[in-house]
């Protein structure tokens, strides 16, 4: 097999696998009831909707994943309820079916607790 035959099997075998673990991450061990009344508005910081929308929209915009919808403020009142440590522990460190980092490698904690108070629509205390 030549190198470059290598390199785009190697690329291919990534993106497969990224994908798979994607969907295995949002469907399990949640009960997949949450469904969004309306979805969010546009984020007002541009970084944070990039973040949203290229990782965080996989499971927390599409209904049936199991995780609360973005926009969801009934479904997200129990998780802000747990403050902003306990959700940026889940975040950070993985929980039920969220994948640690929720994907995101290149975010920062603040980050992470913008683009949670953008999709639940409160603020983290």
């Amino acid at each position: 097999m030549s190198g470059m035959s290598q390199v785009r099997r190697g690329t291919l075998h990534g993106i497969l696998m990224g994908t798979a673990l994607l969907l295995v991450a949002c469907g399990s061990g949640q009960d997949g009831k949450s469904a969004v009344s309306a979805p969010p508005p546009p984020a007002a910081n541009p970084a944070i909707q990039k973040i949203y929308g290229s990782t965080c929209s996989a499971c927390h915009g599409k209904p049936g994943t199991g995780a609360p919808q973005a926009g969801d403020v009934k479904a997200w009142a129990p998780r802000v309820a747990q403050g902003k440590e306990v959700v940026t522990g889940h975040i950070i460190n993985g929980y039920k079916g969220m994948p640690p980092m929720g994907m995101c490698m290149q975010c920062s904690e603040d980050d992470f607790i913008a683009v949670t108070e953008y999709m639940s629509g409160a603020r983290l205390q």
